[in-house]
C-alpha cells in the first residue's frame, strides 16, 4: 500500500517554506492546505494566500501574470482550500474552507464553494494518509464552512487499491475518478421536487418540466423548437428566433415555479428576465451515442459550453421522475423500486459526456431523491513547499511558531 505523504512548515536557506498540495479538481486548479499549518489571524492568512498565488499584496494590478505564485489567470485556477478534520458520529469528516482569489487585485472572496475543486479533497485525504485502508472505493464526508453544505466524496478504487481512471468533459486524458454526492438536494430553491406541482406543464405551446434538484431548472424537448440538442453552439446562438422563443418560455416557467430573491420575495417577471442564475434552462433530445440523452444548457442568459454540474444533477434526477420530458426521452431508463438504489445517467453535451449518479426510490406518491452525485476527475499536480521570499515579519513569525 502506498505510504501517505505528510508535510510541515520548514526553513530553507533562512526562508520559511510553506507546505501545499497543488491539485486539479474537475476543470479547476488550485491549492489544498492543511489547516494545522495556517495562521489563525485572517490578515496573515490572506497575506499567505497572496504570496502563494502571486496576486497583489494590496490594491490592484491590471494584467498581472501571477509570475511569483501558483495561480494562473482565470478564476477557475485561483482557488485555495483550507482543510481541517473533525469527528461526527464516530466518523472522520473533512472541513473545507474555500478562498477565491483573482489575478488582478488583492481581494479574497470567502463566500462561495467550488464543486469542481471540491472533488480534489477526497484524493488529498488519501494522499496524506486519511484513507481507511480497506479495499474498493474510499468515501469521506466534507463539510464546507463557506456555505454549510455537506457532501460525500467517493474516490473510485479497484479491489487492489489502484485508483480507477475516468475521462470527463473539458479535461483531456484519464485521471483518478471522484464522485461527489450532494445530500438532500431536492427543493434547493423552491422546497419542492416539482415546483409547479406537475411533471409536465404546457407553456406557450411547449411541454415543460420544472424540476428543483440542486438547482431549479426548466427542461424542454428540443424537437418542440425544431432542434435536436446536438447542434453546434454557434448554430444555436445565431438562431435569434429560437432564443427569443426559449426565453419567453423560461421566464413564464420561472414565474410558475415561485422563485424567490435572496430577501425571500417572489421574483417578478422583470427579475426573472434579468436573472443570471435561476432558473437554469436546457433543451434535450435522444442520445447520439451511448448516453442517456443529449443536452444543450443555458445558465439561463448564456448558452453553456458544456453542462454545469448542478444542472447535470437536476437533469439526471429528472430522468427518473415519471411523466417528465426527461423521463420520456431518456434511453434505457431504470425504474426505481421501494428501496434506495443508485442509478447512473450519462448526459451528452458539447464538451463530452457528464456522468451522474442518483440515489433514489419510489415512495408510491412520487420519487424520493436521497443524494445525487456528479463525476469528476482529480489529480495531484505537485506536492511540496513554496518558499515565502517576501513574507512580512509578522507572517514569518506566525509560521515559525507553527513548525
Amino acid at each position: 500500500m502506498k505510504q501517505p505523504h505528510s508535510m510541515g512548515i520548514r526553513m530553507e536557506d533562512g526562508v520559511v517554506a510553506f507546505p501545499v498540495h497543488f491539485m486539479r479538481g474537475g476543470t479547476s486548479t488550485g491549492l489544498v492546505i492543511d489547516e494545522r499549518f495556517a495562521p489563525k489571524d485572517i490578515a496573515l492568512r490572506e497575506e499567505l494566500l497572496r504570496h502563494l498565488m502571486g496576486v497583489p499584496l494590496d490594491g490592484e494590478l491590471p494584467g498581472n501574470r501571477q509570475l511569483t505564485g501558483l495561480g494562473r489567470g482565470s478564476a477557475t485556477s485561483n482557488k485555495v482550500f483550507f482543510v481541517a478534520q473533525e469527528n461526527t458520529a464516530g466518523r472522520l469528516r473533512l472541513v473545507s474552507t474555500l478562498a477565491q482569489l483573482a489575478a488582478g487585485h488583492c481581494n479574497i472572496d470567502w463566500s462561495v464553494n467550488c464543486g469542481n475543486m471540491s472533488s480534489a479533497l477526497p484524493l488529498w485525504a488519501l494522499d496524506v494518509g486519511l484513507g481507511d485502508g480497506g479495499s474498493g472505493d474510499f468515501e469521506i464526508d466534507i463539510r464546507n464552512t463557506n456555505t454549510g453544505v455537506i457532501t460525500t466524496g467517493r474516490v473510485l478504487r479497484d479491489a487492489d487499491h489502484a485508483l480507477r481512471k475516468v475521462a470527463i468533459p473539458g479535461v483531456p486524458g484519464y485521471f483518478p475518478g471522484v464522485d461527489l454526492f450532494l445530500h438532500n438536494p431536492v427543493g434547493a430553491k423552491t422546497g419542492r421536487l416539482l415546483p409547479t406541482g406537475n411533471a409536465i406543464d404546457v407553456i406557450l405551446g411547449h411541454a415543460v418540466s420544472c424540476v428543483d434538484v440542486a438547482v431549479p431548472m426548466v427542461i424542454l424537448e428540443a424537437a418542440s423548437f425544431g432542434k435536436t440538442a446536438r447542434e453546434p453552439l454557434a448554430e444555436l446562438e445565431a438562431d435569434t428566433a429560437f432564443l427569443q422563443a426559449l426565453r419567453a418560455v423560461w421566464i413564464e416557467a420561472g414565474l410558475r415555479m415561485g422563485l424567490k430573491n435572496r430577501n425571500g420575495e417572489l421574483m417578478s417577471r422583470e427579475h426573472i428576465s434579468r436573472s443570471e442564475t435561476i432558473p437554469k434552462v436546457c433543451i434535450i433530445g435522444p442520445a447520439a451515442a451511448d448516453g442517456t440523452l443529449s443536452v444543450r444548457y443555458f445558465t439561463p442568459q448564456t448558452l453553456h459550453a458544456s453542462l454545469a454540474v448542478s444542472g447535470g444533477c437536476c437533469l439526471a434526477a429528472a430522468t427518473l421522475i415519471p411523466g417528465t420530458v426527461a423521463a420520456h426521452l431518456a434511453a434505457a431508463k431504470p425504474v426505481p423500486g421501494e428501496q434506495f438504489g443508485e442509478f447512473a445517467v450519462a448526459m451528452e453535451n458539447p464538451a463530452g459526456t457528464l456522468d451522474a449518479t442518483v440515489v433514489a426510490r419510489d415512495v408510491g406518491a412520487g420519487l424520493e431523491v436521497k443524494t445525487v452525485a456528479y463525476r469528476r476527475s482529480a489529480q495531484v499536480l505537485q506536492r511540496g513547499h513554496v518558499p515565502l521570499y517576501n513574507a512580512s515579519q509578522a507572517l514569518a513569525a506566525a509560521l515559525r511558531a507553527l513548525m
